[in-house]
């Protein structure tokens, strides 16, 4: 079991910069764990932390069920893989992948037992004799997760290794990746800040901001459901729309407006009238129309970009007829590639209603509706 706890976990450098403020996160025996979130607010600390590289401020570090805050990195059955691929340039592909056997003075049927199988699993078998100059940077990255996985490791930890591949590798390494780490069945801690990468890799994703986890669940959930603007702001390509409304009516009558248009709320969301609100909605959830239609809002086109198999549209809503004390806001809609629009055209946007977001204008969290 490498069931890994981490209870109350700070890290702060300087005396005055906490890099990590209080995490308490549970990954599950064989889970595969995501760290996710922007540059600077945490996630490699934190990993550092887990590895035994950094030493906590606070808290405790425990993998399957043993205390290993106070241990050492060659003591906590770990392997990690690093953002830069360090293959020794001057050893063959065996040699690099059984490093760490021998360090250990593994005898040599073993070394070559492990390193096949570890090779295998990574598409390397043909490639053993080759030096790092004779292979392709996805090759390069394989032999440092092979050198990892031979050591077959408790928890392996992987920090942004697919960053220093272009998108074509880091498309095809990143479905390789799953299948090796779902043969592995090894608990495994990923981080990036691409949300591409999170969303199709892990069993369920960390975000991070400024420190702290904010929000934890499956893919989708927090994909459909962020628990803060933030969340969905950074999840997402195009992210999640935000349009700033304010709320009217009483319950029975309730409604959003948005610049000199309104649409429905639900009656859960509670508040006052006058109340500030943010409404979050996906690109994709948006149905475009070129006629007016009961529960959609005018919108003026703006950006038109044709992606092949959709249609990305950038439209303004609110001061869409010039008139002034009216704050535009910006909103992506994701339509199909023949949706006949032109820049400057007037557009007509229909939220599905089960798709909207309700967030707190002051704190950006998610407003509880059900």
């Amino acid at each position: 079991m490498a069931e890994i706890r981490l209870e109350g976990i700070t890290r702060t450098f300087d005396k005055k910069v906490r890099a990590v403020d209080n995490v308490a996160l549970t990954i599950a025996d064989q889970e595969f764990m995501v760290l996710l979130g922007p540059s600077g607010c945490g996630k490699t600390t934190l990993m550092r932390m887990i590895a035994g590289l950094e030493y906590p401020d606070g808290g405790r570090v425990v993998i399957g069920g043993r205390d290993v805050t106070d241990l050492p990195p060659r003591k906590r059955q770990i392997a990690m893989v690093f953002q830069s691929y360090a293959v020794f340039p001057h050893l063959t592909v065996f040699e690099n992948i059984a490093f760490g056997l021998r360090m250990q003075g593994t005898n040599k049927a073993e070394v070559k037992r492990r390193v096949d199988k570890a090779a295998d699993l990574v598409q390397l078998g043909p490639f053993l004799e080759r030096y790092s100059a004779q292979l392709s940077g996805g090759q390069r990255q394989r032999v440092a997760v092979a050198r990892a996985i031979v050591m077959e490791p408790a928890v392996l930890l992987m920090d942004e290794p697919l960053s220093n591949l272009d998108a074509l590798l880091r498309l095809n390494f990143r479905a390789e990746l799953k299948r090796l780490v779902a043969d592995l069945k090894t608990t495994t801690i990923y981080v990036t800040h691409d949300q591409v990468e999170a969303l199709s890799l892990g069993d369920r994703i960390a975000v991070m901001r400024d420190g702290r986890v904010v929000q934890c669940d499956t893919p989708m959930v927090v994909y459909d459901r962020p628990a803060t603007a933030f969340v969905g702001s950074f999840i997402g390509s195009p992210p999640m729309n935000f349009l700033r409304g304010r709320l009217e009516g009483t319950n029975g009558r309730r409604r959003v407006a948005i610049g000199d248009q309104a649409f429905e709320a639900p009656d859960a969301l509670g508040g006052t009238s006058g109340t500030e609100i943010q409404v979050g909605i996906r690109a994709e959830n948006i149905e475009a129309m070129t006629e007016p239609a009961p529960g959609a809002l005018a919108a003026r086109a703006d950006v038109i970009e044709p992606l092949g198999s959709n249609l990305l549209i950038t439209a303004v809503v609110g001061n869409t007829s010039g008139a002034s004390g009216q704050a535009q806001q910006r909103v992506k809609i994701q339509t199909r590639i023949d949706f006949p629009v032109q820049a400057d055209q007037p557009i007509w946007l229909r939220p599905e209603p089960g798709k909207l977001r309700w967030f707190d204008a002051e704190t950006g969290r998610e407003v509880v509706t059900q």
